[in-house]
């Protein structure tokens, strides 16, 4: 699996991530494992999970708690979840979700813990900034981080605070690569994208009847373009393909509960990548042409 520097972390971190919400749906612990370690031995080595994340953080500490040196660490605080009472947003709910979180992932530090994607005018109050910070400092936490979209996400780029920043970026959704990321990376953070596959969107049929979303619109508008020479028929492939031809990006974090769906995007990348750097300019034009 290649590896690649997430910003001035100086972390080395697999191009290919696991986000971990679809695991912390899971109610048996063994699946749960078999998939960590999968995605472990595979050389993944970047897991994205959030203290709201279902039993995420729980299977974490319970079966792969001893492999603690392999994974870089990376969560999310500011909801209300697990055991946490309290106003959401605060200092102090921050500050008890990283505890819970180090309790639950038995470790004593975190790699990242990132902002879950609260709104400008929470950040232009610094609270929970600061208790990141104070988190930081205390060693409980290596990094620090923003997930989110938008002018939420300029914001925070832009304050000088954060190490990294997490970023809604496919080949549907590519308004992140107008302003965002490229300031992020201006300021030499960590990129991480988060739905690289666009919720597998691209080329799936659509129920008779039903009323497409904006995703199945988007990716509908972009295919009745007409057909791109040398893509490739897998569309997960294509989506990975497309996702990680874009050097800025860090690292990816695919979200999956199925072995054999984690076994397969594995493969893909190792094997079947680079994808055609037409193919890629071809859908940065499509996206272009309908914006």
């Amino acid at each position: 699996m290649k590896t690649t520097t997430l910003g001035k972390t100086g972390l080395k971190v697999s191009r290919l991530g696991a986000g971990l919400g679809e695991i912390g749906l899971l109610a048996d612990a063994s699946i749960a494992g078999q998939l960590l370690n999968l995605a472990l031995d595979r050389g993944i080595n970047f897991l994205d999970t959030a203290a709201c994340y279902g039993n995420s953080e729980e299977w974490i500490g319970r079966t792969i708690s001893h492999r603690r040196s392999e994974y870089i660490l990376a969560t999310k605080a500011g909801h209300v979840a697990g055991e946490l009472q309290g106003e959401e947003w605060t200092a102090p709910l921050i500050l008890n979700s990283i505890e819970q979180s180090l309790r639950r992932m038995k470790t004593d530090y975190l790699d990242l813990v990132q902002l879950h994607s609260c709104e400008i005018d929470v950040l232009e109050k610094r609270q929970v900034i600061q208790a990141l910070l104070e988190a930081k400092q205390a060693c409980k936490t290596r990094y620090i981080g923003y997930s989110g979209d938008g002018e939420a996400a300029l914001w925070a780029i832009e304050s000088g605070q954060f190490d990294t920043l997490q970023v809604t970026f496919n080949l549907i959704h590519q308004e992140a690569s107008l302003e965002v990321i490229p300031k992020a990376e201006a300021y030499h953070m960590g990129i991480i994208t988060k739905h690289p596959i666009a919720n597998a969107v691209w080329g799936a049929p659509i129920s008779p009847g039903s009323v497409p979303n904006w995703n199945q619109r988007r990716a509908q508008a972009m295919l009745d373009m007409g057909p791109i020479p040398g893509m490739p028929d897998n569309p997960i492939l294509l989506a990975l393909g497309f996702i990680l031809a874009q050097a800025e990006v860090d690292t990816a974090i695919v979200g999956t509960s199925n072995l054999e769906h984690m076994r397969s995007n594995i493969e893909l990348v190792e094997n079947e990548l680079p994808i055609s750097e037409e193919v890629v300019r071809e859908l940065h034009s499509r996206f272009e042409q309908l914006n």
